[in-house]
């Protein structure tokens, strides 16, 4: 999939390199990067995203998404967006083919109603 395809929905600015990249996958955990995926800095209750987006480089990553400065190579895409937690679950919308977007919705409602008879 194409990165463009994966943000088209967010509100972004390109930071340096281009968007028009393959992806294989779509990370948050820097352990899982294998070459070609778009790492998603995340900062979390015990460690922060930013700081693995060197090792992401690294590993093979094509693209990082961040909600500020990284430190990566001149060749590495990196996108900047205001929160990096909505843009996972865009960009997972967008990898997965917007499933949810195929969803019939049902709402069934009800009244609990007690009876006496005479």
């Amino acid at each position: 999939m194409n990165l463009v395809d994966m943000i088209q929905k967010l509100k972004y600015k390109c930071i340096q390199g281009s968007p028009d990249r393959e992806i294989t996958t779509l990370v948050y955990d820097s352990r899982k990067i294998v070459e070609g995926s778009v790492f998603v800095c995340i900062t979390g209750a015990v460690s922060d995203g930013h700081v693995y987006a060197a090792d992401a480089a690294k590993k093979g990553a094509a693209a990082i998404i961040a909600e500020r400065e990284v430190e990566v190579p001149d060749s590495m895409t990196v996108i900047r967006v205001e929160d990096t937690r909505i843009a996972l679950a865009e960009m997972s919308a967008a990898y997965y083919g917007y499933p949810a977007e195929e969803l019939t919705t049902i709402g069934i409602t009800g009244k609990k109603v007690k009876t006496n008879a005479t």
